[in-house]
């Protein structure tokens, strides 16, 4: 039986989510209590540029989302002019469209497009499918992101002669009320059994922060990470790694964590 216990999520809530968020949920399923303390902000940044690429398709060779965020700032360009979009959506969809995760594929859908897989999971399943389809004589993929985003897809891509258009279409940055709300939580909550990390952005912010609260504690604490990336940045912090999710989803995660309490592992 899964030993029950405190989880705490440093993650931004799923937006327009009707009742609790599916990590709090999902991990309820396991007997886990979770608690999600929202980590980065984000600004919306160049629009006119973005809305620039959008309406003219036949300049690229496809598209490639690696977050929700970035479907969202396509989103927020779109409401402006939703009837252009619909001359263009065609267009789009028959080129390739690339997404990585459940949730950005669901978003993606929403607005009309079609992804060439549901989901690869990570930036380097992804980067393994775009050169295994694609060439280095076709139109540049165009790359809405954040202006904090692992290299591991755009390097892969010029390595392989991959053509690519990124445009930061979102500014990243810490969340003004972060170090109040982990504060509060230890102090209200006490140490949680589990903190799980959603973005290496996530961990620069708050790692310290959740070190020294923590104290002579830090040792029983089991740290999560969402994926590789986030992995390898709690490890730079010298924290062990109890599990990580095999893909970004809430089913993932909390079966992950479900199976590295029933059996102590070592480091991922």
């Amino acid at each position: 039986m899964c030993q029950r216990m405190k989880v705490l999520l440093l993650k931004e809530p799923r937006e327009a989510e009707h009742g609790p968020d599916p990590y709090i949920k999902e991990l309820a399923l396991y007997g886990h209590t979770a608690d999600l303390i929202p980590v980065l902000s984000f600004t919306f940044v160049s629009e006119d540029e973005l809305s620039e690429r959008l309406f003219q398709p036949e300049r690229f060779g496809g598209l490639i989302f690696t977050s929700p965020r970035a479907v969202k700032a396509v989103k927020m360009c779109l409401e402006k002019h939703r009837h252009q979009w619909d001359t263009v959506t065609d267009k789009w969809n028959s080129k390739s469209m690339y997404v990585v995760g459940k949730t950005t594929a669901s978003l993606v859908v929403d607005l009309g497009l079609k992804p060439v897989v549901e989901d690869t999971g990570t930036a380097d399943a992804l980067s393994s499918l775009i050169i295994e389809r694609e060439s280095s004589d076709v139109l540049p993929l165009f790359f809405p992101c954040g202006s904090i985003k692992r290299e591991v897809l755009p390097t892969a891509l010029k390595e392989n002669n991959v053509p690519l258009d990124a445009l930061t279409v979102y500014q990243t940055s810490e969340h003004p009320d972060l170090q109040k709300n982990i504060t509060d939580y230890f102090y209200q909550q006490g140490v949680p059994a589990s903190v799980v990390f959603f973005s290496p952005s996530g961990v620069k912010f708050c790692v310290d922060l959740v070190k020294r609260l923590a104290g002579g504690q830090l040792e029983q604490i089991k740290f999560v990470s969402i994926g590789p990336s986030t992995a390898d940045a709690l490890r730079s912090h010298g924290l062990t790694v109890s599990c990580c999710a095999e893909k970004p989803t809430a089913e993932h995660l909390a079966t992950a964590i479900s199976q590295t309490l029933q059996t102590p592992t070592p480091d991922l």
